[in-house]
């Protein structure tokens, strides 16, 4: 292997590794951003060594106990350590002195990795906070790619995660995954942030493109995560299926000419059927738990399956879906649920159902700068006729949006209602 393969061999190792390593660190040092120094400091050592020693067998296991190795040395420098400081030397050493460098890293590494996960994404830092620290910490991007990815600047988002880890500092939270009532009170803004994170990438806010897809696949990536290590939680599976299933769609959501293309449209044979059949065993299984998956991830998923299973847009199930979107907006009101279901409606039922259905939330304060509810109306008005009335809808919603290419999207729908069908 040339210095040049076995470079790129350590820093795909590392990449791969990375959130495990700084996850089993964090749980002994209680310190994130001393676990990723420490993380650093076992790849730089790869980088002087593996060159002319070679890949170790298991260089996870070599890295692991390379920056236990490393914490222990500081340790031990530190003359004003505490008490606690001490507990943690002892800890570290007696798993060092039982490590071998090619040995698993840890029996419980998963919980391990889930437990960093759970301390990201606590509920004592706000959505923005947990969603840019989840992407620092556990999926090892940049804050520079966390920033283009919100479309903010580097310096917020650096602030973001410094007061996320003094938070978590100040809290004195620990890294093992909570559980029984503890995990369970968690849970929730963890999922959420996971799929916040998915959302921005299925469909961006604003900027140039429409579809972030390595945002989505990193989301992606920790459901999986979480399915895998709480199999026994039919929100985390439906959280799961609902992703894999909107995933399969991300290839056909943007025409040849970066245009968007709406569900109704896209060409299904370039959906992913692999993505779309792990989604449905995936809601089987949430749906086995909880006899017929009533929890709003389950209950969006089940709303997505639907699509997945049509052929052809004209086979699709509308009438369900409508029937399901009545079913979640008990389990989570909200304006855009509303909204939503409006659109099934008038899918189901005609566009005059629909249209009764928007005018009853169209003033709701959370709506008012939503360029989706003047988009669902002009739809709902071009259907029946009401051409003028439509374009201005559509032309409203296009002042609203912050993302260029549904904007443009928006506008070609208001110039198809000159006289047009």
């Amino acid at each position: 292997m040339t210095a040049g393969e076995t470079h790129q061999a350590i820093e795909a190792t590392f990449r791969i590794e990375r959130a495990r390593l700084i996850a089993g660190l964090a749980r002994l040092v209680r310190d994130i951003d001393r676990a990723e120094e420490l993380a650093q400091d076992a790849l730089v050592v790869a980088l002087a060594e593996w060159p002319t020693r070679g890949v170790p067998v298991n260089p996870g296991a070599w890295l692991m106990t390379t920056a236990k190795r490393r914490a222990i040395d500081a340790i031990r420098r530190d003359k004003m350590r505490t008490r606690k400081h001490e507990e943690i030397a002892r800890t570290l050493d007696s798993t060092f002195e039982e490590a071998d460098d090619d040995a698993p890293v840890d029996h419980d590494l998963g919980d391990e990795l889930l437990g960093l996960i759970f301390a990201a994404c606590h509920p004592i830092l706000s959505s923005d906070a947990r969603a840019a620290l989840t992407l620092r910490v556990v999926g090892g991007l940049t804050t520079d790619e966390i920033a283009r990815a919100f479309l903010v600047v580097e310096t917020t988002i650096a602030q973001r995660i410094v007061r996320a880890k003094k938070a978590i500092a100040r809290a004195g939270l620990t890294f093992e995954v909570p559980r029984g009532a503890e995990r369970e009170a968690r849970l929730p803004s963890v999922l959420e942030v996971v799929y916040l994170i998915f959302n921005e990438g299925y469909a961006a806010t604003a900027g140039d493109d429409l579809v972030r897809p390595a945002l989505a696949q990193e989301a992606l990536r920790l459901g999986r995560i979480l399915a895998a290590l709480i199999p026994d939680d039919a929100e985390v599976l439906g959280l799961a299926a609902l992703m894999e299933i909107q995933a399969s769609r991300l290839p056909a959501r943007i025409g040849p000419n970066g245009v968007f293309v709406p569900l109704t449209e896209q060409n299904r044979a370039r959906w992913d059927r692999l993505l779309i059949r792990r989604g449905l065993e995936a809601l089987a299984r949430a749906d086995a738990l909880s006899e017929g998956g009533n929890g709003p991830y389950a209950l969006q998923a089940a709303l997505a399956a639907c699509h997945a299973r049509a052929r052809s847009a004209a086979d699709t199930d509308w009438p369900r879906i409508a029937g399901l979107y009545d079913r979640l907006r008990g389990v989570m009101p909200s304006p855009v649920v509303d909204l939503n279901r409006a659109i099934a409606h008038s899918m189901a039922f005609g566009p005059e159902a629909g249209l009764r259905l928007v005018d009853e939330i169209a003033d709701a304060d959370a709506l008012r700068a939503y360029a989706p509810l003047p988009a669902a109306r002009g739809d709902f008005l071009f259907r029946v006729g009401r051409l003028a009335e439509a374009r201005s809808e559509f032309e409203t919603a296009a002042t609203l949006t912050r993302n260029a290419a549904e904007r443009a999207f928006l506008l070609a729908r208001a110039e198809a209602c000159d006289g047009k069908h």
